[in-house]
């Protein structure tokens, strides 16, 4: 892995809007930060440096929303997760790596598209008509699609937008559901030896820097508004989503 100037330019902006997410500022932003790193790196390793990361992050919020969280709720995004991690753990064996570029950047593009339509009204789950099931498909789409590029937000969010929950109560189910989803991504990343030791120079330089985003995030959930934080990140996601399509399709 090559630790240049480019490398920290976007591994930098990378981590701090996954710890700003993660701390609740911009909630669903922080997929943006794989698709970010698999600029200057193949995907497949991108979503692999992140993870450490994010199971660090994912343990500082646990402390910041701590039993905060609707345990139901969780609990069925949780269970699905894991036949979702374990089907793409199955792909992931049997895919090229241009596959896996193209379905970041299909994801990446799909993800700001979700996001504009739920911003305009156009998805729009009204509370409390979602059920166990609902919960349980899409805890499964949300399992493989973080696997394969940290982007369990969106089905996530399709599940517990449609439940009567508060916004401190969405943010924490959201946290304690990826813990558990970073957690059972590991070993499946360990099997396929996505995890290597060059990785611990780069993480010992972020890692510090992830904790202190998600203080920030936070911080930032309670006294700031993340309206134009969201714009840059889909904007970024756009350009990002769309070069990886065109590096993959030629």
């Amino acid at each position: 892995m090559q630790l240049d100037l480019a490398f920290f330019a976007v591994a930098i902006p990378a981590v701090v809007i996954a710890g700003l997410s993660k701390g609740g500022f911009g909630a669903s932003a922080g997929f943006a930060s794989t698709p970010l790193l698999a600029l200057v790196m193949p995907p497949a390793q991108a979503a692999a440096l992140m993870l450490p990361i994010l199971m660090l992050m994912d343990v500082a919020s646990l402390r910041a929303y701590w039993r905060r969280w609707s345990w139901s709720d969780a609990r069925r995004l949780m269970i699905g997760a894991a036949a979702g991690v374990g089907l793409a753990w199955a792909t992931f064996r049997v895919v090229s790596a241009e596959m896996v570029q193209l379905m970041v950047g299909v994801i990446a593009i799909v993800f700001v598209l979700f996001q504009i339509a739920r911003s305009y009204g156009l998805l729009r789950p009204r509370p409390g008509t979602a059920g166990a099931g609902s919960g349980l498909f899409w805890g499964t789409v949300c399992g493989f699609t973080s696997f394969i590029a940290n982007a369990g937000g969106p089905p996530a969010s399709m599940y517990l937008l449609a439940r009567p929950l508060d916004k401190t109560t969405f943010q924490a189910t959201t946290v304690i559901a990826f813990w558990w989803v970073n957690l059972i991504k590991l070993p499946a990343f360990l099997s396929l030896g996505l995890l290597r030791l060059d990785m611990a120079r780069p993480l010992a330089i972020l890692l510090p820097l992830s904790l202190a985003s998600v203080l920030a995030g936070v911080w930032a959930h309670r006294s700031i508004s993340d309206r134009w934080f969201f714009r840059l990140t889909y904007a970024l996601l756009l350009c990002t989503g769309a070069k990886l399509i065109w590096d993959a399709a030629t």
